[in-house]
């Protein structure tokens, strides 16, 4: 990974769309060497696919919600096919502390959220938020930032 290869992740992350020939001209390369690039990260596993960002809200599902699930270690089994399987799951991660899984959602209403909880207490205990706003929503890092050692300033608390 050079400068040029992080570069080509953070265009991307920008606007996965981009096409071949603006993508080599933001890194002054020619189409061919940028397809390489692009040909080497992917295949590395550093570039895992691309897709687009949807606004739930706008497409009719209003209820974004995080829900704390206690899973015992011999449930896993027969949790992960149902989460995987579960068309209002944005996201599931295993995480440390009292519940062991971390679960985005996005639902219709609070009447089909509550049912899904429902179907999730047949694993643990449950422990749910529903998201009022959102301050920052990003599904991107700002590789050449971090690279070059520049961090936005963090206000001081007084």
């Amino acid at each position: 990974m050079d400068k040029i290869d992080y570069r080509l992740i953070s265009l991307l992350q920008e606007n996965a769309r981009m096409p071949l020939k603006q993508l080599a001209e933001r890194v002054f390369l020619s189409s061919p060497a940028t397809a390489a690039r692009l040909e080497r990260l992917e295949k590395s596993g550093i570039i895992s696919g691309y897709g687009v960002k949807i606004d739930h809200k706008a497409l009719g599902f209003p209820i974004t919600a995080f829900i704390n699930l206690e899973v015992q270690p011999q449930q896993k089994a027969t949790f992960y096919p149902f989460i995987k399987a579960h068309p209002n799951v944005l996201e599931c991660n295993c995480v440390t502390g009292h519940y062991s899984m971390l679960i985005k959602v996005a639902f219709e209403s609070t009447e089909a959220l509550d049912i899904f909880i429902g179907q999730l207490q047949t694993f643990g205990s449950t422990q749910t938020q529903i998201v009022f706003s959102t301050a920052k929503e990003e599904t991107s890092v700002e590789l050449e930032k971090i690279i070059a050692g520049e961090y936005p300033e963090v206000p001081q608390m007084k």
